[in-house]
């Protein structure tokens, strides 16, 4: 697996934590308003005002959660951008390699119509990433 794929999943994974454990700390602050809002009700009857904190309380944290999911969202955009810019360098490393090749085949010489196949030579080539023999024609 390339290196910037693997970058990007490591991004990606990152990002979600990130958003996640935004999550629960929304969950957690949640929680706590909600128990600040039975004190005061149990305590003073303050029932409005335990509503209105905790409201507060709940938008401050959705507000923190967005933050931390635009600054991981704008992160992860940020190195994929980067990523893509590679992608295409090599795509563009890739495609010259094979107009080159391209290019040398057209310039050798091709066999001649009238020459017997028996001036041909077979050469067995393995290939230990492919994992599969390769026959190939070789003039002598």
């Amino acid at each position: 697996m390339p290196e910037e794929v693997r970058a990007a999943k490591r991004i990606n994974s990152e990002g979600e934590r990130i958003i996640e454990k935004a999550q629960e700390e929304a969950e957690r602050i949640v929680a706590r308003a909600q128990e600040q809002a039975a004190f005061l009700i149990d305590e003073r009857g303050l029932t409005q005002q335990a509503e209105v904190e905790s409201r507060r309380i709940v938008g401050e944290a959705q507000l923190d959660a967005d933050d931390v999911r635009r600054g991981a969202d704008e992160y992860a955009v940020m190195v994929l951008v980067g990523l893509e810019g590679e992608v295409v360098k090599t795509l563009q490393s890739i495609k010259k390699g094979i107009a080159l090749l391209d290019e040398r085949r057209t310039d050798e010489p091709q066999p001649e119509e009238g020459l017997p196949d028996d001036d041909l030579e077979t050469v067995d080539e393995y290939d230990d990433d492919a994992e599969e023999d390769a026959s190939l024609q070789v003039r002598r």
